[in-house]
């Protein structure tokens, strides 16, 4: 009979392709028995595991996806239809849609389009605004600012070409507890040798947004970089960074300085001109910053641009 530990990793694998193939067809029929299908398990039995191992029954995890994807479509897609949207995204109406994504972020579609900043962007250029979005605008440009003042005091920008990249992984959600997962995939290194080779790095591939996704539903995949494609075992997943164009940032900061440097890069894209492909951003770090003199991490931020 398997063990208790052998039977839990097998769970996680096949789960890890169902998400995998949930983000593929967000705009696809996704009933139970189509991605327990993928999973290879019986209807009934897949939607225990898929609650136990994600914490979220399959129907509220697809729902929240197709949310949080038409949040993110709505926030830098300025001329999709919201109507069309919801279609897409297997809403029956416009207003089941609104219902739905106001219970989730607390206003409707359209005022979540207005509410973002890039509302502001034509204030000042011959346009009669007075009072509060005036002010408004002076703060936004104020926190413009202070992201571009962050980023020239603490970061090496460069826009290259990178190769594939193929990572040994270990999904995980949320923020809480990602150092033991970091420690158990340096185990397995070790085991295999892959940490005698100096060119060995660890990294963090983000699936989700914290922009859009709450920090404890985040779903990253924590990684060390290898020289081949590794080989699925257990909870090891292969993971391959298509090559293409990225804006890189070299950074070298305290653990609390992730969110600002995050922020402040993308602010950068954007006054720079570029656009998010549709590739996930990605870490790579260069040093155990429990071994720098100031607890500093040597990290490399990427985004995917078109």
């Amino acid at each position: 009979m398997k063990s208790r530990q052998k039977i839990n990793k097998e769970y996680i694998n096949r789960i890890n392709l169902t998400l995998q193939f949930i983000d593929e067809y967000l705009d696809s029929n996704l009933s139970l028995d189509i991605v327990s299908d993928v999973a290879m398990y019986s209807p009934f039995h897949f939607h225990r595991i898929f609650k136990a191992v994600i914490g979220e029954t399959l129907n509220i995890y697809i729902n929240r996806k197709r949310i949080e994807k038409m949040a993110s479509i709505l926030m830098h897609k300025k001329e999709v239809n919201i109507t069309e949207l919801s279609l897409q995204y297997g809403f029956s109406s416009n207003s089941s849609f609104t219902r739905a994504f106001k219970k989730f972020y607390g206003v409707s579609p359209t005022e979540f389009r207005k509410q973002l900043p890039s509302k502001f962007s034509k204030i000042g250029k011959g346009e009669s605004k007075i009072g509060q979005e005036n002010s408004i605008f002076e703060k936004y440009i104020c926190n413009i600012n202070n992201h571009i003042n962050w980023i020239k005091m603490n970061a090496k920008i460069e826009v290259k070409e990178i190769s594939d990249l193929h990572f040994a992984s270990i999904t995980h959600i949320g923020i809480n507890g990602i150092e033991n997962v970091f420690e158990k995939l340096i185990q397995w290194g070790r085991s295999k040798g892959v940490m005698e080779n100096p060119e060995t790095k660890m990294g963090r591939v983000f699936h989700d947004s914290f922009k859009i996704t709450s920090p404890d539903k985040v779903r990253m995949s924590i990684c060390m970089l290898m020289v081949k494609p590794a080989i699925a075992e257990g909870e090891i997943i292969p993971l391959t960074i298509k090559k293409g164009r990225n804006i890189v940032g070299r950074f070298e900061i305290m653990p609390n300085d992730f969110e600002k440097s995050w922020s402040s890069l993308f602010v950068w894209m954007s006054e720079q001109g570029f656009k998010k492909s549709k590739e996930t951003p990605f870490e790579i770090y260069h040093n155990d910053f429990r071994e720098h003199p100031e607890n500093k991490f040597l990290v490399d931020f990427y985004i995917p641009i078109e």
